[in-house]
């Protein structure tokens, strides 16, 4: 099973280009994991003369899609905006750019690894390279944190995240498979194996010998 963008078209985007309506219209249609949760979110205003977005968060235990916890031990959640300016943008090389953040908590192994910031650019690169709508002007950062927690506060006393940002241009509005390479790189910030990987310890044991 796999979860799709609902509520997409109910946007007031009636009166938008049709090439802007035209990738709300992909961007719903995406298809992502069952264990993630995806939706329309408030898009910012002053960005571009047209502006959409979608929020992606991993559910946990049983959580069912919109009902996540706000904080819970391994909290990943990204978003996706898109913006279109009938002009073009030079910077942009085209009307339409994508503009994408992830944040993950992630353990001190991952946390520790000098090619963390590498790997998880990797993540998007190769994700958008196979999807089907191509891109161009694709540009970001990756960031490790680390908290230490002092004193009277709750909380573990060390927590580590990894940040994504990254915006590029698609080549065309057809960009359903980009909320989708998004997905595969947050479940891939989570820790989370591709589908259809079994853990071995998780597989069931083999008849008794």
């Amino acid at each position: 099973m796999r979860r799709t963008v609902s509520g997409v078209t109910s946007m007031p985007i009636s009166d938008a280009p049709e090439l802007f309506r035209d990738a709300v219209e992909a961007m719903s249609a995406a298809k992502v994991r069952k264990e993630l949760s995806v939706a329309p979110i408030r898009p910012p205003q002053r960005l571009a003369a047209h502006s959409y977005a979608v929020g992606l968060e991993v559910l946990h235990g049983e959580s069912e899609q919109g009902d996540v916890p706000e904080f819970s031990e391994g909290d990943a959640f990204g978003r996706l905006i898109l913006l279109h300016d009938p002009a073009g943008d030079e910077a942009w090389q085209g009307s339409l750019r994508l503009v994408a953040y992830i944040q993950a908590d992630i353990d001190n192994d991952m946390a520790s690894d000098p090619a963390l910031p590498k790997a998880a650019w990797s993540w998007l690169t190769e994700a958008l390279d196979g999807a089907a709508t191509g891109y161009t002007a694709l540009g970001g950062t990756v960031t490790s944190t680390t908290s230490v927690r002092y004193g009277d506060i709750s909380g573990p006393p060390e927590t580590h995240q990894l940040e994504l940002r990254a915006s590029w241009t698609p080549l065309h509005s057809g960009i359903s498979d980009h909320v989708e390479a998004l997905a595969g790189v947050l479940a891939a910030a989570a820790g989370m194996l591709p589908e259809g990987v079994v853990e071995a310890s998780t597989r069931p044991a083999g008849p008794a010998r």
